[in-house]
């Protein structure tokens, strides 16, 4: 570690963020080229990313290549590192990011966004792509929220669009050649654009109509029409960190993660992963038995969490499961299973999976009434939650949490009361049907902003204007008075600046800098998110937010990121948008293909 960082430890709240030095990380000095994986929010969300290890251990197995982590600090260590102009740096050599020959960064939330200019500035490095001329250090961004990137388009030189285990490798592959042949950055970006997923905003010219949307999006000679996303078809095939590092202090999820697979077959509406992440593709039972013992041999935890974005659909689970027990059993290891859906819920596997420790359970109806989860296109019914909750309570369960979405296309207050009426539906299954009714019953209602996002058949949507937002919440505290019903939900104006991001074009990169000059990082977290620096920004650089979050698209409306596709076609997305305005749900992909346009994307959908 420098010396000047470790003097300022003893100054800053959980040092052992910055030490690093733990268990299973690696160190290589002999390398040509560094890599730092940058994740712009805190130690604590980072290193629970398993997309960050994946990344990781990838690109480390690369002779010559070295990976090293850089995280955002917090705001005291931030503060003092500007204060006595300490340098951010890796925490494997202690380099400073401005000395790496490629910075990426992971990106899965747009309230990161400032955090990604706050490393840069932190680092001394020019925060605008024009203003870094040589070819190191070359910044680049991959994550969910490349699927539109525009509002980082004057930041960046490239983003990674998709899966990007293979394509980083290729990208680092083909920046080690351009430095051997002494080109310039300009001709490296035009070679990086030939790689398959790979997005160059420089190479795109834009233009804005009088109306504010864009009028003309064209790629310069040498840039794809379109860039469209990678996939890694083989998931078994693929690498998996089972001697990945073990943090030396708490983080979020402090487990071993196991990735069932990728891809949902649900399709609901709102949801960007559901379709970004499309087809979908499973690990095989044996070899993520074989995954999940060995990670947590090596890591020594004692949890072990089965991952992806609807894990009960897994259609070998309950096998699973048992094999996994087998070690975890005598070992006094865990199993949890979130992403649980309401309408395949099995108490035996809930047994089987709590065994060693139990908690609470979690389902997301999403909407109150089934008129709006059809919209949504849930294909969950009322019953479906009752029945699963009734279960829960009959096994023993007291604790239950139930997630919804309001603002949701065509909702009414009525949807909205429903929410209420649902969650006293399920208080009184409990009260009908449990079997330790001493504990009290524990039901949590949790209320989420909806937030419209690209490549979903919401994305041309208006969000509710914050005040409506905050209406509606009111409308469901009144009428939730009841002390076993706990609610909770997401503050408006954090959900109406990630409207605006997700939607966003080029056009906001002055709303970033702003932002960054007076609020500072952090953003996503409620001790540093200030709406009001939010609007001032606004302001001083004359653009008006509400024309990027609470304004309807028009269909034939050229989107700020319709220079890139995550393999589902529009043509589709507006099927299901119209869909949702005749309350009409489209099957899952084990039941139909829907023809969304994802096979094309190699691998297989779903075996129906």
């Amino acid at each position: 570690m420098r010396a000047d960082l470790e003097k300022l430890l003893p100054l800053v709240q959980k040092p052992a963020r910055y030490t690093g030095g733990e268990f299973g990380e690696i160190k290589k000095k002999d390398a040509d080229t560094r890599v730092a994986l940058c994740f712009p929010d805190v130690y604590e969300i980072g290193m629970s990313n398993l997309g960050v290890k994946i990344l990781y251990g990838t690109l480390n197995a690369m002779e010559g290549v070295a990976c090293e982590r850089v995280f955002e600090p917090w705001g005291d260590m931030a503060s003092l590192m500007r204060e006595r102009g300490v340098p951010l740096c890796s925490l494997e050599s202690g380099l400073p990011l401005a000395e790496f020959d490629m910075i990426g960064f992971s990106v899965g939330y747009e309230m990161s966004y400032i955090g990604i200019l706050n490393m840069l500035r932190l680092a001394g490095i020019p925060l605008r792509s024009s203003e870094r001329d040589g070819l190191a250090p070359l910044v680049f961004a991959g994550g969910a929220c490349m699927f539109n990137c525009e509002p980082l388009a004057d930041f960046i030189d490239l983003a990674v669009i998709g899966e990007g285990e293979y394509m980083d490798c290729e990208l680092v592959e083909l920046y080690r050649q351009a430095r051997r042949e002494g080109i310039t950055k300009r001709e490296f970006l035009l070679r990086a654009a030939k790689i398959e997923g790979v997005y160059v905003p420089s190479l795109y010219d834009v233009e804005y109509g009088a109306d504010g949307t864009i009028s003309r999006f064209e790629p310069l000679p040498g840039a794809p029409d379109k860039v469209v996303k990678r996939v890694v078809s083989d998931l078994d095939a693929a690498y998996y960190p089972v001697d990945g590092i073990v943090p030396s202090t708490e983080i979020v999820h402090d487990r071993s993660v196991l990735e069932l697979f990728r891809g949902c077959i649900r399709g609901c509406r709102f949801c960007q992963a559901g379709f970004t992440c499309r087809p979908v593709r499973a690990r095989s039972e044996d070899l993520l038995t074989k995954q999940g013992i060995e990670s947590m041999k090596c890591s020594g935890y004692r949890e072990i969490s089965l991952s992806s974005l609807s894990s009960s659909d897994y259609p070998g689970l309950e096998k699973l499961c048992d094999d996994l027990l087998e070690w975890c059993e005598p070992n006094m290891a865990s199993l949890s299973l979130p992403s649980l859906r309401a309408d395949n819920f099995s108490m035996e596997l809930m047994k089987k999976v709590q065994k060693v420790r139990r908690s609470g359970l979690t389902f997301a109806p999403e909407a109150g009434s089934q008129r709006l989860r059809d919209v949504i296109n849930k294909n969950v019914t009322e019953e479906d939650v009752l029945t699963s909750c009734r279960t829960a309570f009959e096994g023993g369960w007291s604790a239950v949490k139930l997630y919804f979405m309001i603002g949701l296309p065509t909702e009414t207050d009525e949807d909205v009361l429903a929410i209420a009426d649902l969650a006293y539906k399920v208080l009184g299954e409990f009260r009908r049907h449990a079997t330790n009714k001493a504990r009290g019953a524990r039901v949590t209602v949790s209320a989420a902003c909806f937030v419209p996002k690209p490549m979903t058949p919401f994305q041309w949507e208006a969000q509710d204007t914050r005040a409506e937002f905050s209406r509606k919440i009111d409308l469901l505290k009144a009428a939730m008075p009841s002390k076993a019903l706990s609610f909770s939900w997401h503050e408006p104006g954090v959900s109406f600046i990630e409207a605006v991001l997700a939607r966003g074009d080029r056009r906001l990169a002055p709303v970033l800098e702003r932002v960054l000059e007076t609020a500072g990082g952090l953003q996503a977290w409620d001790e540093y998110f200030s709406l009001t620096k939010w609007e001032e920004a606004f302001a001083f650089c004359g653009v008006d937010p509400d024309f990027y979050a609470v304004r309807e698209r028009a269909e034939d409306e050229i989107l700020p990121w319709s220079r890139v596709s995550a393999g589902v076609t529009d043509e589709f997305l507006l099927r299901e948008r119209r869909l949702s305005r005749e309350c009409r749900t489209t099957p899952d992909c084990r039941a139909r293909c829907s023809g969304c346009g994802a096979d094309r994307l190699g691998g297989k959908c779903h075996e129906r």
